[in-house]
């Protein structure tokens, strides 16, 4: 199993990231070595260089800091890719079955997003533009170790970018992924284990050997970068849009991109009113997209979560069933952990007045056999 090592340089990016932030402004370097530190920092954030004459200090509005975050009035789009990217926000939404009295309850529903729908979206548009901006025109065969949804969003990009994708994927995820995976294009191979990040390590050696790239979700800091600059800005905007007084976000853990970016870019901006708090699977259990903490993340070292909840995968089915039939919403086991993880929180009596966002990673379709499973077993057991 891969783990990862500290990276001081990131390390010090994002505590100017944070710095930033924090005072809502981008203040001039004085010298060469802060001036290249801050271009990194600034890429992170989506924003401008400052111009840096007279003046040495600038809001972060001043720099464009919102607005990579502009939807189409109409929703009229020039292309598939930018029926992603445009098109976001994704939809913040109520949640009334989940909501009581002065405890308001959101989902930030990432199924929303078109190729996976799912939130991989984001880090397989961002993962693709970042390689071929690094190398234009470049017609290498693309790498990826996968429990599903960045296959999907990877065989997308591709398929627009003229690429090619070979996918590993876990002997445990659900059958069907094979063939959604090859009607989109993909490659597909699976691999007798049971996590992604257990086989991350033989999927870099293939593509070496072979002559590929390995775009590797869990170390490729544009996976980190595209959940700061879009997720995070949009939520916020959706928080002030709302008028909400927001208390808490709660969000699965699987590469920890989106959540660490989250947790960096709320505490940062907020401090410590909203806290955030993290989802695995529970010990020795298995649900597709998320996983344990110590199997190796590399953004969550660098930001704080207040907690991690442990949930079990028929905890995650019964609070996604739960959420079909209260709500209307066909929402993935992720989406279902991270219910089942807020209900634990407040029947601990760590849920204030207020309002809580939860991410809701994807949708339930690609989980039929999970779910067929689970009905039978219930249904069995009440006969």
């Amino acid at each position: 199993m891969q783990l990862f090592k500290r990276d001081e340089r990131l390390e010090l990016v994002l505590g100017l990231v944070a710095e930033i932030l924090k005072k809502g402004v981008v203040r001039c370097p004085s010298t060469p070595s802060e001036e290249e530190l801050l271009l990194e920092a600034l890429d992170f954030l989506g924003c401008r260089c400052p111009p840096c004459g007279d003046k040495r200090e600038y809001a972060l509005e001043e720099l464009g800091f919102f607005e990579e975050i502009s939807p189409p009035r109409f929703r009229v789009f020039q292309s598939t890719e930018e029926l992603l990217y445009r098109n976001w926000p994704t939809p913040l939404v109520r949640l009334a079955s989940l909501s009581s009295g002065s405890q308001r309850v959101w989902a930030k529903l990432e199924f929303f997003n078109p190729f996976s729908m799912s939130v991989k979206d984001r880090i397989g548009w961002s993962m693709v533009s970042d390689f071929l901006a690094r190398n234009p025109g470049a017609r290498v065969l693309l790498y990826e170790a996968t429990s599903t949804n960045t296959g999907m969003a990877l065989a997308a990009m591709a398929a627009i970018k003229g690429l090619k994708v070979k996918l590993y994927l876990p002997a445990t995820i659900q059958r069907a992924s094979d063939t959604i995976l090859r009607v989109m294009g993909a490659e597909v191979h699976r691999v007798p284990k049971t996590l992604t990040v257990e086989f991350v390590g033989e999927v870099d050696e293939l593509a070496r050997r072979e002559g590929g790239y390995h775009l590797n979700q869990f170390e490729n800091n544009a996976n980190f970068k595209v959940h700061l600059r879009y997720t995070a800005k949009e939520l916020d905007l959706q928080v002030r849009e709302a008028s909400l007084s927001l208390r808490g976000i709660v969000g699965g853990i699987g590469t920890s991109g989106h959540l660490s970016a989250l947790s960096l870019y709320f505490k940062s901006r907020y401090g410590k009113s909203v806290r955030v708090y993290g989802v695995q699977p529970a010990p020795g259990t298995v649900i597709p997209g998320i996983r344990r903490v110590e199997s190796g993340m590399k953004w969550l070292h660098y930001v704080e979560v207040d907690r991690v909840v442990d949930v079990h995968p028929d905890e995650a089915i019964k609070h996604a069933i739960r959420v079909a039939r209260s709500e209307g919403l066909f929402i993935g086991l992720s989406s279902g952990a991270v219910v089942a993880a807020f209900e634990k929180l407040r029947a601990e009596g760590l849920v204030e007045e207020g309002d809580y966002v939860l991410v809701f990673p994807d949708h339930g379709f690609k989980y039929v056999e999970q779910f067929s499973a689970f009905l039978e077993r219930e249904e069995s057991q009440h006969k």
